[in-house]
């Protein structure tokens, strides 16, 4: 039951809808005094509408723009004075797993791996929230500067808040979806490697906006693709004019990359149905020469209409011949057609061209092989996705599977083998990829299968919000408060049963994804990694001493003689470390005690770093540390034994591991 106004319209509002009925485009948003989004006359454009001439307003450049878009770059580029935290009792193979899960909030998680990940993924696959007024969405403080931006981040918050609702009350603004997406786009950019790619899963709702923001972003000459997928083919009864049944998967590179770099493997079956005729080369089927499309022809590409010359036998040349007789790319009806090979190309392989004799008639076919030059069966993906494999029932049911419940524990899990499809056009076999958007955790399943399947060794990092679950939702009822719970989870039972399976059966619904036809490529099942470190943001460890010196007053220096917060551990410092230091988070850490001190080791000899934040170093210590010849060495600030020995440290690594680097907190 809707609840009655009680107070007087406001005549402005059915004013402006009056004129958005009229000139739409004249509608746009604005932010009042107090900041809140709401529609408003854009005049310079109304003038325009109703003059017979230019009005000179503003002048005009083709770009994006929208309220609060100065707001969301400021935000983007703000630093925070946060870390992640180590979660061992949550993670799987804590020491030796190369996969992350980062809980917390995404636009934080993306600003704290900037440095360490520079430049490092090969893919970033994310489902953001669609905007349609029963989501949610990230809802991020613009209206503070760096400085304020810095030191509130080091406080500690409900994570839970950090959702808002932007339902159809608040008008389904675009602005605050684009304030949200933006920032997020701008950071994990930089994370992409020259030849890095992006794949977005998006809807109707903001697919015009986020390839605008994309655009932007990374480039209009960057789109590699906008994907229909049929995701739903019974459509959802509840839209108002046509029952949607699709959606869309955005993709763009980084730099500008050569075709056929996002094309996939070719199935074995496929080979084996098309590809029937072999030479010493390999198997090649046999593809018309002339361009089957009539639009093009003599009339519009006259360099490529010119003769073959072929004789009885199916010989064939370029230079006319006697007892060889002219082969024109003409049609039965007299249209005068093309080649898809332009001369030069058809004399550098003429090998590959074959002339039949059809019904008295002569054709001209080329070699189409299975394999590249380089030995690999590829093909380009197709712009319409339809396949039952890739719906969203079959990723409910995959989930609903893996948690042994008729309920949705979470709503339309995406397909694991629409991110198993992505992983194949955007990652290489030992590739980083990242979801800073894991929802069910999805794509970490697909990257784990994927690697069972072809021997891969791909990592993944994941993000989630730690969103609360609702209490009425069989989620909770379930015992899951958070999301990120949910998504943990099915990383934990995925794992188990892909080793328990030890890899993929092909789906009997298609042969898109059969196994390789090598068994020794497949690794045993025992060294797969579906292991993976939680690490949860938080507030620094740092005291706040430690970001405001100036502010402590004499009295407090006493109480503030450790600049480390009391609740956090050796672990806890070690990562923000790491992150400090720009360290992969993924290297295989060892923890040893040696003189009674606990030490860190982060991967092997010579050790990236090593880490001591006990109290009581001594000088022997610091000696035998640097026979080890680490590249960094980090202890804590307060933990020497003497000032003398602080002083010396400096000293006996320039003597005897010169090229080591040695800080403290």
């Amino acid at each position: 039951m809707n609840k009655l106004k009680m107070h007087s319209p406001n005549l402005t509002d059915g004013n402006i809808d009056r004129i958005r009925e009229l000139f739409p485009a004249c509608v746009t948003e604005a932010r009042d005094e107090s900041g809140t989004l709401k529609l408003a006359v854009d005049f310079d454009q109304l003038k325009q509408e109703l003059s017979d001439s230019i009005f000179e307003g503003p002048q005009e450049r083709y770009h994006l723009n929208w309220p609060g878009k100065r707001e969301a770059l400021l935000t983007a580029n703000a630093p925070i004075a946060k870390t992640l935290r180590p979660c061992l009792e949550e993670s799987v193979d804590f020491d030796t797993t190369k996969n992350l899960f980062i809980e917390g909030d995404n636009l934080e998680a993306l600003k704290l791996l900037q440095e360490t990940y520079l430049g490092k993924v090969k893919m970033i696959y994310i489902d953001p929230p669609y905007n349609t007024g029963n989501d949610f969405i990230y809802e991020d403080d613009f209206a503070e500067n760096a400085d304020e931006f810095l030191l509130r981040s080091n406080q500690k918050d409900e994570e839970g808040n950090r959702l808002i609702a932007n339902t159809e009350s608040n008008g389904r603004f675009h602005s605050d979806w684009l304030s949200m997406i933006y920032p997020r786009l701008k950071l994990a950019r930089n994370l992409l490697r020259d030849d890095g790619v992006i794949f977005i899963s998006i809807d109707d709702g903001e697919v015009h906006n986020l390839r605008k923001a994309c655009d932007e972003v990374f480039g209009e000459s960057n789109l590699l693709f906008q994907i229909t997928l049929l995701c739903n083919p019974k459509g959802r009864s509840q839209d108002k004019y046509v029952a949607n049944c699709h959606e869309y998967l955005l993709g763009y590179s980084k730099e500008w990359l050569h075709k056929g770099d996002i094309n996939i493997p070719k199935d074995y079956d496929e080979i084996a149905l098309n590809y029937r005729c072999s030479d010493q080369r390999g198997l090649y089927r046999e593809l018309e020469l002339r361009n089957t499309h009539r639009e093009f022809g003599k009339h519009n590409r006259k360099n490529l209409y010119y003769p073959f010359f072929v004789n009885s036998n199916g010989d064939i040349r370029l230079e006319e011949a006697f007892s060889f007789i002219a082969v024109y790319p003409d049609w039965d009806d007299g249209f005068e057609g093309c080649w898809t090979w332009g001369q030069d190309k058809a004399k550098r392989q003429l090998d590959e061209i074959i002339a039949k004799e059809i019904k008295g008639s002569w054709k001209i076919y080329r070699k189409n092989y299975a394999e590249d030059e380089d030995g690999e069966a590829t093909k380009q993906v197709k712009s319409i996705w339809t396949e039952k494999l890739f719906h969203t029932e079959k990723g409910q049911t995959t989930f609903n599977n893996l948690f042994d419940t008729k309920e949705k524990l979470f709503q339309s899990p995406k397909s694991i083998d629409t991110i198993r499809q992505l992983l194949l056009m955007g990652t290489e076999k030992n590739s980083l990829l990242i979801d800073f958007f894991a929802g069910s955790a999805t794509t970490a399943h697909a990257v784990m299968q994927l690697n069972a399947d072809d021997g891969g060794n791909r990592k993944f990092i994941m993000v989630q919000l730690p969103e609360l679950c609702n209490e009425q939702s069989e989620a909770f009822k379930a015992g899951y408060k958070t999301i990120a719970e949910i998504s943990k989870e099915r990383i934990r039972r995925a794992g188990k049963k892909i080793k328990d399976e030890g890899g993929r059966q092909k789906d009997e619904e298609s042969n898109l994804f059969s196994e390789a036809d090598n068994s020794s490529l497949i690794p045993h099942p025992s060294s797969l990694d579906t292991g993976f470190r939680v690490l949860k943001i938080d507030s620094s460890n740092m005291a706040e001493v430690y970001y405001t010196p100036d502010a402590v007053k004499q009295e407090e220096l006493f109480n503030a003689v450790d600049n480390i917060k009391p609740d956090r551990t050796p672990e806890d410092l070690l990562f923000q470390v790491l992150l400090d230091l720009s360290v992969d988070l993924s290297l295989p850490i060892r923890k040893e005690l040696i003189q009674g001190k606990s030490l860190f080791f982060v991967n092997q000899p010579p050790y990236d770093l090593i880490a001591c934040f006990d109290t009581g170093v001594s000088e022997e210590l610091v000696k035998e540390l640097a026979t080890h010849k680490p590249l960094r060495v980090v202890f804590r600030d307060t933990g020497f034994t003497t000032d003398a020995v602080k002083i010396n440290v400096d000293q006996i690594f320039k003597q005897l591991s010169p090229g080591t680097e040695v800080k403290s907190i």
